[in-house]
């Protein structure tokens, strides 16, 4: 296409998908992807959208013009809850694929006392029902049409991740969901949750299991505190992490 038909193409990744990543749910498809060929798509392109900086290093040895495009939210989608939440007690959340809940395990014990001790609800919102079992989560199956009311159940929202080379290429996209909806965020301390969050004033990051336990208690004791870093959390995803702001980055494209 771009050789013998002199087509322009844009190549756009937000994952570190030149990395083999195979969990027991993908295996069989891992051996049809051919990893190896991302660096000649890159070289092969016109320009090349990373969704992070870690993205746009790897891209940029292979092609000179590359844009950094930020997971962007619609935040006329993605609007906080209107109606005042029923008194049934706060609710720590986490949404995702249900390859990815083994994140959530290393957090199992602590949200385990955090229920015993506040009382507190776990939603954990995904395709499929985890594997394995934690004591007293509530599944939600995921549901396109009620996404957003599903999310605007949470209080709390968790991105524990891996501190690895995989997720290094992620891009931050649950954080951002539950901060463009005035949810708090507690993520980890790794890649570029760490440019999308400044521990303390529009969330929290955590680097083990005595932080996460901290962090969480914290929110979970202080109404004050959920609402401060939630309202920055939105502030900051309208700033730059929004459709609106990140257009004329995304143009930069075409140009």
């Amino acid at each position: 296409m771009a050789k013998v038909f002199r087509k322009k193409i844009i190549y756009d990744f937000d994952d570190a998908i030149w990395l083999p990543n195979t969990s027991e749910q993908n295996s069989i498809a891992s051996c049809l992807k051919f990893h190896r060929k991302v660096k000649y798509i890159c070289r092969w392109s016109w320009k090349v959208s990373c969704g992070n900086a870690f993205l746009a290093n790897y891209a940029g040895q292979y092609n000179t013009q590359v844009v950094v495009n930020p997971t962007t939210i619609d935040t006329a989608y993605h609007r906080p809850n209107a109606v005042k939440k029923p008194d049934n007690g706060l609710t720590i959340g986490w949404t995702g694929t249900h390859s990815t809940t083994k994140y959530l395990l290393p957090l199992a014990d602590i949200l385990t006392e955090l229920r015993q001790k506040y009382g507190i609800r776990v939603m954990v919102i995904s395709d499929q029902a985890p594997a394995w079992h934690f004591h007293d989560f509530s599944f939600v199956p995921w549901n396109k049409t009620l996404e957003i009311q599903q999310l605007q159940q949470i209080d709390i929202g968790i991105m524990p991740l891996e501190d690895s080379i995989w997720e290094q290429g992620k891009c931050g996209f649950k954080a951002l969901q539950y901060m463009a909806l005035g949810i708090p965020a507690v993520v980890s301390d790794v890649g570029v949750n760490r440019e999308i969050i400044s521990h303390g004033i529009n969330g929290l990051l955590c680097s083990n299991p005595s932080e996460w336990s901290a962090s969480l208690r914290a929110l979970v004791e202080s109404e004050t505190t959920r609402k401060t870093l939630g309202a920055r959390g939105q502030k900051t995803v309208e700033e730059g992490y929004s459709v609106n702001s990140n257009a004329s980055n995304f143009l930069l494209l075409f140009a």
